[in-house]
């Protein structure tokens, strides 16, 4: 009997340790549902492909690595600066990423970027997915938190975002130019970039001052480089 018990420990042991392997392995891939539902990843967990510097295609090397699993910008390394893009460019889509942030840090995601040389900038064409420490000085502004249209739309619901070193997962949708995000499975906003309210909102912004901004329904995607780092996984897109 205890020869029997002895067996059933060490079974029951190697059952755990591969749950346990499975559960840690299962960043940046898809499950045979995800991949029949249409996602792709847009970072596979070990290398850059797929993606480059704004207006900067030929730098290998920048603050942009991979580490761990993760995509990670370290600002103050004194490599290559820049926002990261997308090779491909995108039109109706549902995007999903994960993301921790420093403390203090400030980053985001932008949508439908032009990527052209006379634009200095992602932000500059494409409208913000606002990233944000809850330690930020900045957090207390309205338009400046997690989740929302940078400086254009607040939170619409207030959300329990996870606080730095800590990961948050988020939502973009995107269908005929109405955009959705999501923070932690709550709804932030809603914006439909083909109105005239929107034209209208726009031209009540800083934004005024460039004059892509916030014009297209279709673009790269991009990860902005901000101060005090961040880090990505499990990005994945698919075509709405």
């Amino acid at each position: 009997m205890k020869k029997q018990y002895c067996i059933a420990l060490i079974v029951s042991a190697a059952v755990a340790a591969t749950s346990c392997t499975k559960t840690q392995n299962t960043d940046n891939q898809l499950s045979s549902q995800e991949t029949s539902e249409g996602w792709q990843l847009l970072f596979n967990g070990e290398t850059t492909d797929g993606w480059h510097l704004y207006n900067n295609k030929e730098q290998k090397t920048s603050v942009w690595s991979v580490e761990n699993g993760e995509l990670v910008c370290k600002p103050r390394s004194g490599a290559e600066h820049g926002d990261l893009i997308t090779e491909k460019t995108f039109e109706n889509f549902e995007l999903v990423f994960d993301w921790k942030i420093s403390e203090a840090g400030n980053s985001g995601v932008f949508i439908n970027v032009l990527e052209q040389e006379d634009i200095p900038t992602a932000w500059a064409s494409g409208p913000e997915y606002q990233i944000l420490d809850l330690k930020h000085h900045d957090y207390e502004k309205e338009l400046k938190r997690s989740g929302c249209l940078f400086n254009i739309s607040p939170q619409r619901n207030s959300v329990d975002q996870k606080p730095a070193g800590q990961w948050n997962q988020s939502r973009i949708v995107q269908k005929n130019g109405k955009i959705e995000f999501y923070l932690n499975q709550t709804l932030t906003v809603q914006q439909d970039f083909t109105t005239q309210e929107w034209r209208d909102t726009v031209a009540n912004t800083n934004f005024k001052q460039f004059p892509e901004f916030g014009k297209r329904t279709s673009g790269h995607i991009a990860l902005q480089d901000w101060n005090l780092g961040v880090a990505f996984k499990n990005i994945k897109i698919r075509t709405l």
